[in-house]
């Protein structure tokens, strides 16, 4: 059981930065795959960012925010933040962390079995 409790959210004009952090409970965080997700008013959840077990050697993005956001995992501070440059309006929703224990379709939220409560980002023009 993995509990995920987001942080960072908030207003920022277009060109700002936030950096997202998710805060895992949990003595096997590391053994957990990572992800990010984004859910915007009327459209669909939408693969945002994920990160690999453990080392986290691997990371892999949706095409609009390669470039602008980046992924990553501190074990020992069992969380994971999502740095987020070069904001744009179109990047306005709320951001969910998840957790996934099982290989599959990273890019798909039922992969995931974990989920936090999410994050607001708002970013005016």
């Amino acid at each position: 059981q993995v509990q995920l409790v987001e942080s960072g959210g908030g207003l920022v004009q277009a060109g700002g930065s936030l950096r997202l952090s998710c805060a895992a409970s949990g003595r096997t965080f590391s053994s957990y795959a990572m992800g990010w997700f984004r859910l915007a008013p009327g459209k669909e959840r939408e693969f945002v960012a994920r990160i690999t077990e453990l080392s986290g050697r691997v990371t892999d993005y949706t095409d609009s925010v390669k470039g602008r956001f980046t992924i990553s995992r501190d074990n020992d501070k069992n969380t994971v933040y999502l740095q987020m440059n070069s904001l744009k309006p179109e990047d306005t929703a709320v951001y969910y962390c998840a957790a996934s224990s099982a290989g599959g379709d990273y890019t798909n939220y039922l992969t995931y079995s974990y989920w936090g409560q999410g994050t607001q980002v708002t970013v005016s023009s």
